[in-house]
C-alpha cells in the first residue's frame, strides 16, 4: 500500500536496491493503533523500531513533579524508536505515545541489525539515517538556546503547516515547552 512511498523515504537517506528494500519490507508488520496507546513506556527495553503512515505521536518524558516535557513530534513517514535504549537494550527514559489514532510499520529490531549486518546498502542507510537524527537533534538543541517561543512555534508550523489541526493546543505547548496560555497568546498575536 506504501511500497513505493516508504522506499522513497528510505532512498532519501541512502539508495538502495529493490533487493535490498524488500528484506526490510519484509519483516515489517502493519499495525493500526488508537489514539493514547503507549508503545514504549518509562523503565521499559524496548524492540522495536516504528514508521508512521498515517496519524500523529510524540515522545516525551515525565518529571519527577508529574509534569510531562515533550521531546518530539512524529507525523507521516518518520521512523522513530527509543533509540538509546533500544541500541544499548536499557530501560527506556522516554514514553512513545499515539496523540491520533495511527497505522504504523512496526520492524523488530534484532532481525533490522541482522540485516544490517550481512547487506552493505541497508548498512549504508542505517548509518545516513543515524547521522540525520544527530543533526536534527543539534538542530533542536541550537532552536531551544536561541529561539524564542514565538519563533519555534513559527518554525514547527513550518515543518508541519497543519499541527493546529492535528493535535490539541496543550500538546503543541508541550513540545514547545511553554504553556497553552502562552501558546494561546502567541496565537492571538498572529
Amino acid at each position: 500500500m506504501y511500497y513505493n512511498e516508504i522506499k522513497s523515504y528510505i532512498n532519501s537517506f541512502y539508495p538502495i536496491s529493490e533487493a535490498s528494500f524488500n528484506l526490510v519490507y519484509e519483516i515489517a508488520h502493519i499495525k493500526q493503533v488508537k489514539s493514547g496507546t503507549v508503545l514504549v513506556n518509562i523503565g521499559e527495553v524496548p524492540n522495536k523500531i516504528y514508521m508512521i503512515n498515517k496519524g500523529v505521536m510524540r515522545s516525551y518524558v515525565r518529571l519527577e513533579n508529574g509534569k510531562e516535557v515533550t521531546k518530539s513530534i512524529f507525523v507521516p513517514r518518520i521512523i522513530l524508536a527509543s533509540l538509546r535504549a533500544l541500541i544499548t537494550q536499557s530501560p527506556s527514559e522516554c514514553i512513545y505515545e499515539t496523540l491520533t489514532d495511527c497505522e504504523i510499520y512496526e520492524v523488530d529490531y534484532s532481525k533490522y541489525k541482522a540485516i544490517c549486518e550481512t547487506n552493505t546498502e541497508v548498512l549504508g542507510f542505517h548509518a545516513k539515517f543515524l547521522e540525520q537524527l544527530l543533526c536534527q537533534h543539534d538542530a533542536k538543541h541550537i532552536e531551544l538556546l536561541t529561539m524564542n517561543a514565538k519563533q519555534r512555534y513559527l518554525k514547527l508550523r513550518k515543518v508541519i503547516p497543519n499541527i493546529d489541526n492535528l493535535i490539541p493546543q496543550y500538546q503543541i505547548a508541550k513540545f514547545l515547552s511553554i504553556t497553552p496560555v502562552q501558546l494561546s497568546r502567541i496565537r492571538a498575536k498572529l
